[in-house]
């Protein structure tokens, strides 16, 4: 007696997207909430690094603390725009977006150390370099073509 092959269900992209999906267990506020976190954190890192930095293992002054926090709102600020400019670039100028703002972000608080300038651009550079690549490869690997994010 002959049987019929089992022949695979054809999937459509709506399905498909569906099928391979994880749940998303949080809410959008439970994203947003935390994005902000991670960024105002983030910026406030920076900002005390940049001042730990600047005086050297000196003592701790109002300048030093001004500097830090004045440091901390311009990492802020700027992340926050880079987030907002970035979810709407392909991947190429995605990637590129963020090696610079992270490479001159380092290269920044390198340089309030007592290197050259052109250590510090170096250093920049490279990590800038590294950001590019390793963000380059994820978004090459979960977009399709045209640009649409995939899970």
């Amino acid at each position: 007696m002959a049987h019929a092959a089992p022949t695979p269900r054809r999937l459509t992209a709506g399905d498909r997207a569906t099928s391979t999906a994880l749940p998303d267990v949080f809410s959008a506020r439970t994203h947003m909430i935390v994005r902000w976190t991670l960024t105002i954190a983030s910026g406030l890192i920076v900002g005390y690094w940049a001042a730990a930095n600047r005086r050297s293992g000196g003592p701790i002054t109002g300048w030093n603390l001004l500097f830090g926090f004045t440091t901390a709102v311009a990492f802020i600020v700027l992340c926050a725009a880079v987030l907002f400019v970035t979810s709407r670039m392909r991947r190429e100028v995605h990637a590129l977006t963020w090696a610079v703002f992270l490479g001159g972000t380092f290269g920044f608080v390198y340089a309030q150390t007592d290197k050259t300038a052109l250590r510090s651009a170096v250093m920049a550079a490279a990590i800038g370099a590294v950001v590019f690549v390793v963000l380059f490869y994820r978004y090459y690997t979960h977009e399709d073509a045209e640009g649409h994010r995939t899970p």
